[in-house]
């Protein structure tokens, strides 16, 4: 049956002037489940692979063991789990199984202890071979690994981590504290299709656990893709996946006039955001059609196999410029944010280079963007490392850090109270 998920779509300006020259035009689009699919539930199968190194002694380890614990208790027995441990050494402490006893299960947790050196890849082998071992197309399959420090064998985890993706496992990434390569795990986890997260708080990590282990079972609507079709004379300048993260979002040619790009899972529970930058060329006062916009998806749960949502993309254009003043703030504020992203990123590619004054003046073009967006708390953090450039020639880890992860969590449900169309 149709109508399990629903495609809007808002244009940050609902008019443009008809001018010679050819525009930009910004259409934020929602992709949502709708209340079809919400007494559906999908069981997990999860493997975490958990960093017991010695530097990860004290709160962290403490931290990890009781978000680990806590994520088990969200589980039951129509989910899998395992657990791998590693420092310089593998241990599987927990082969995948069915979750029948989660106090076990639990106590098997709270006995690790810190010890050794750091080496992921081995870990993340066994993790994944024990994710296979229960992995099916009704089950939603995670590898959720988590370190605080640098590792032996990058490529190792580099090529583990495309085999993940390849397996579509995708592949949570997380990093705490400040010594650990931040560039390897969000290369990781763009190898698997899967998502970085940094946290400078141990006591986050709780909170993420038991939101992935949510997120997954939530995970109703799978092998979600757009096709974007344009007519001539429209051509698409980028995609950006603004919730839950901030991303670019690559996209393949079709034909001429077409392109498609893979969204993945989307949660029954969310606002899945794509912002759509189109060139749009020369047109006379009127109503146009840009294009269509589709989304095929499968709910394996409901039987549902390569079901599709459309959304016409219309604007007009008017020969008055004064009436085509009227902007979306909601929108601008997105695009202005995605903005700020942008400029950090190209900021830091800057900075590896050795462009220092380049990545100075990206980097306060992204400060003011955050102030005007109210982002005081990251701006901040911003202008203390451009302070740091100027004096010492690079950032400290941990401001680096804040910036690359904190500038893709700028776009919150409150940004997303749209008017109606």
């Amino acid at each position: 049956m149709a109508g399990e998920v629903q495609l809007t779509g808002t244009l940050a300006r609902p008019a443009l002037p008809a001018l010679p020259t050819q525009q930009v035009v910004y259409l934020l689009l929602d992709i949502t489940a709708t209340p079809a699919v919400a007494h559906v539930q999908m069981p997990v199968n999860v493997g975490f692979v958990l960093d017991h190194s010695g530097s990860m002694k004290g709160d962290k380890m403490r931290c990890v063991r009781e978000a680990t614990q806590r994520a088990l208790g969200l589980m039951g027995p129509q989910d899998i789990v395992s657990v791998v441990i590693f420092d310089h050494r593998r241990e599987t402490i927990i082969s995948a199984q069915p979750v029948h006893n989660v106090a076990a299960l639990q106590a098997e947790v709270g006995k690790i202890k810190d010890a050794g050196g750091t080496k992921i890849a081995p870990a993340l082998e066994a993790a994944l071979n024990e994710v296979r071992r229960s992995q099916n197309t009704n089950t939603i399959s995670r590898i959720i690994l988590l370190t605080d420090g640098q590792t032996e064998g990058e490529r190792d985890c580099l090529r583990l981590a495309e085999e993940i993706g390849k397996a579509n496992v995708p592949l949570t990434a997380l990093g705490v504290g400040d010594d650990w390569n931040e560039d390897l795990l969000i290369e990781m986890a763009n190898r698997s299709g899967g998502v970085a997260e940094y946290f400078s708080n141990p006591n986050d990590i709780a909170s993420f656990f038991q939101g992935a282990v949510q997120q997954a079972q939530s995970a109703v609507v799978q092998n979600a893709a757009l096709t974007l079709r344009f007519v001539q004379g429209v051509e698409p300048r980028a995609l950006w996946q603004v919730t839950p993260l901030i991303q670019q979002l690559a996209y393949r040619p079709i034909s001429d006039r077409a392109v498609g790009v893979s969204l993945g899972d989307v949660s029954k529970d969310e606002h899945r955001m794509v912002l759509i930058e189109m060139l749009v060329d020369p047109k006379q006062a009127g109503q146009y059609r840009l294009g269509q916009i589709e989304v095929n998806y499968d709910i394996p749960q409901m039987q549902i196999v390569g079901e599709k949502a459309r959304y016409d993309v219309m604007l007009n254009f008017v020969a008055d410029p004064t009436q085509a003043t009227t902007v979306v703030p909601q929108v601008m504020n997105i695009v202005e944010k995605v903005s700020a992203h942008k400029l950090q990123t190209r900021a830091l590619e800057d900075l590896a280079e050795g462009n220092i004054g380049a990545a100075t003046q990206k980097l306060q073009g992204a400060v003011t963007r955050l102030l005007n967006q109210g982002e005081t708390d990251l701006a901040q953090t911003m202008q203390q490392e451009i302070e740091n450039l100027q004096q010492n020639g690079q950032m400290t880890s941990a401001g680096q850090k804040t910036i690359k992860f904190g500038t893709r969590k700028t776009v919150r449900l409150s940004d997303l109270d749209l008017p109606k169309s």
